[in-house]
């Protein structure tokens, strides 16, 4: 039996259903092996996908953070959960594209839920919460790629010296909850309001890997993500600052990328992970670069210091 098929039998077999069900595939899960499914006229997500510790994706963290999303009104309801299964109440709507994530109507609904994310769910979380520090996430992906003799293995040594340099440059931080993986299909819009699904990384950590991750996943523009960061803020933040975010948008990059190198050697799901490697690799040093120069500008102005260590 594939993993897909004992995927496809444990969602039919949950005891939450009231009648025989049929789970339908959904697309687009690359961790997990989701359904549709319908019982006695009403339609359900149902979420299938044990811990993944090379990522560090803990069920337990998953489904206290799905709970407490709910209650802080940005996410759909737990209709049941058990280890390894996660069934949500179904939203009709549209699921959210870059392309829709970079109108500028669209981007005023999301940075108000975003804040409600950050700022409310910890009144809500119930249990024990992880930690989602993306430099320590970036170092222990290194330690499994060297392990596993990943194809990208001679890239390492030179990325993590990268990465620490960009965790130096992001210094001190405040702490909230974060999403952690604001890629445009986890944003769910039903014509009235937004809705944020799939809380896998969730875990407290800086607003600037979220909005970072939001910046760079999306491909926002350059007058956007000061916009962005001015409504978020309230106000509009200094060169120093939009520095350090910058520097966070850069990891947030850099973590996708080494996300699908390890996902390349541990996944048996069907997707192309080497191409999604090799263009998050390209938008890295894109940013990367990006970053260098403005930083060089504002340092050069400044008189302080240069940036040829990253």
């Amino acid at each position: 039996m594939t993993e897909s098929d004992q995927a496809l039998e444990k969602a039919e077999k949950l005891p939450c259903w009231k009648g025989s069900v049929k789970p339908e595939p959904l697309s687009g899960g690359i961790t997990n092996t989701n359904f549709v499914v319908s019982d006695r006229g009403e339609r359900f997500v149902v979420r299938i996908g044990e811990d993944i510790p090379v990522h560090g994706v803990m069920r337990f963290n998953e489904q206290a953070a799905s709970l407490a999303a709910f209650e802080a009104g940005v996410s759909p309801e737990v209709v049941y959960a058990e280890p390894g299964a996660l069934v949500l109440r179904f939203i009709e709507g549209q699921t959210l594209t870059p392309e829709n994530v970079r109108q500028d109507d669209m981007l005023e609904r999301i940075i108000p839920l975003l804040t409600k994310v950050h700022k409310t769910i910890p009144r809500y979380f119930k249990g024990p919460s992880l930690v989602f520090w993306v430099f320590h996430v970036l170092r222990d992906y290194a330690q499994t790629l060297r392990q596993d003799e990943s194809r990208m293995s001679g890239e390492l040594d030179t990325l993590m010296t990268t990465a620490d340099n960009l965790e130096k440059e992001v210094g001190a931080i405040d702490l909230v909850y974060g999403h952690n993986d604001l890629l445009a299909a986890n944003f769910i819009d039903d014509g009235d309001r937004l809705w944020l699904v799939d809380w896998d990384y969730a875990g407290y950590n800086s607003p600037l890997f979220d909005l970072g991750g939001l910046a760079s996943n999306n491909e926002l523009s350059p007058e956007q993500e000061q916009w962005m960061l001015k409504t978020y803020y309230g106000t509009e933040i200094g060169r120093n600052d939009f520095r350090r975010y910058e520097a966070m948008k850069c990891a947030s990059l850099l973590r996708e990328a080494m996300w699908s190198m390890v996902q390349e050697i541990h996944s048996a799901l069907d997707f192309d992970f080497v191409d999604y490697t090799d263009k998050n690799l390209t938008l890295f040093q894109n940013a990367l670069e990006q970053f260098k120069q403005n930083s060089e500008n504002y340092f050069l102005k400044n008189h302080t210091l240069t940036v040829d260590k990253i």
